[in-house]
């Protein structure tokens, strides 16, 4: 419907239209990852519940699987071009 979720924030340093939504239940933390500045799509990076209970931050094995993921979707969008 071309809106914002109201919890999506920009995921930095992977680049601009990258987003995640974070959503807390009593089973945890869980996020969500999409791209929204690649053509007429949104690609959904990556979906995972956070364990660890140090800060905030995104792991760092979470952030290498969205960077390949998006590298793959970058793709997929030049492809369709």
């Amino acid at each position: 419907m071309g809106e914002k979720h109201v919890a999506a924030k920009p995921l930095h340093g992977l680049g601009s239209g990258v987003m995640e939504v974070a959503v807390a239940d009593r089973s945890g933390v869980y996020r969500v990852v999409y791209v929204v500045n690649l053509g007429e799509r949104v690609y959904v990076l990556h979906a995972f519940q956070k364990k660890s209970k140090k800060g905030v931050k995104t792991p760092q094995p979470e952030i290498q699987l969205i960077r390949a993921r998006l590298r793959r979707a970058v793709e997929l969008e030049h492809q369709r071009s």
